[in-house]
């Protein structure tokens, strides 16, 4: 089922794919960025559930253990909004809270596990 597309067309909503564990025929994993009306949101989300969608908000937070980091700059490659950067002054990572959309792209990134979540 094309649910990105049915998500746009149906319900004026715009879904940006993070990340992907999805194969014909099975069940997958999904990460996407919602954005519209809250109450298209809401009618969307129904929609989904209704579908048999399993359907999470992120609660989630990023943890950078400063005391571990090395500010390699590895996981800044692979942050889709640039919440991860390296500091062009100092060359020591910065992660700007506000921009994180908790998709867990950095967490397998990092060489020496200084990133995880808070649950």
């Amino acid at each position: 089922m094309p649910v990105t597309y049915r998500l746009a067309k149906e319900f004026n909503v715009a879904a940006n794919i993070i990340r992907a564990q999805v194969a014909p025929n099975q069940i997958g994993t999904l990460v996407v960025e919602l954005s519209g009306d809250i109450d298209q949101l809401d009618a969307a989300i129904e929609w989904m559930r209704s579908q048999h969608i399993n359907v999470s908000h992120a609660l989630a937070e990023i943890v950078i253990d400063q005391d571990i980091c090395v500010d390699c700059g590895l996981c800044t490659g692979v942050c889709p909004t640039e919440a991860l950067t390296l500091d062009p002054q100092t060359y020591r990572l910065t992660f700007t809270r506000s921009r994180c959309i908790v998709c867990e792209q950095c967490i397998p990134t990092c060489p020496v596990q200084a990133i995880s979540t808070n649950l």
